[in-house]
């Protein structure tokens, strides 16, 4: 699936927001790097927040561990995971 720029900058800004990364811009974030481990260094911590700030943002719940694995591993990901199952 193609996803469109405009979701994929929503969705950086959402992770910058969500989880109050300081000096940190949109585009500095690469639409493909992982989110956990390295690229952005994330936690499980971070994976509740986002979580919360994907069905806050864009009315869009991951149901399961399994399936945030897959929705979180990229940003291009969770884009597509939004693209895909917005109301």
């Amino acid at each position: 699936m193609i996803v469109s720029e405009d979701i994929i900058v929503q969705v950086k800004q959402m992770i910058i927001d969500a989880l109050r990364i300081d000096g940190m811009e949109a585009d500095e974030i690469d639409s493909d790097a992982p989110l956990f481990g390295e690229g952005l260094g994330l936690d499980s911590i971070d994976a509740l927040q986002l979580v919360v700030a994907m069905e806050k943002d864009f009315g869009v719940v991951v149901p399961d561990a399994a399936t945030g694995t897959k929705v979180f591993a990229s940003v291009r990901a969770m884009a597509a995971y939004i693209a895909e199952n917005q109301k």
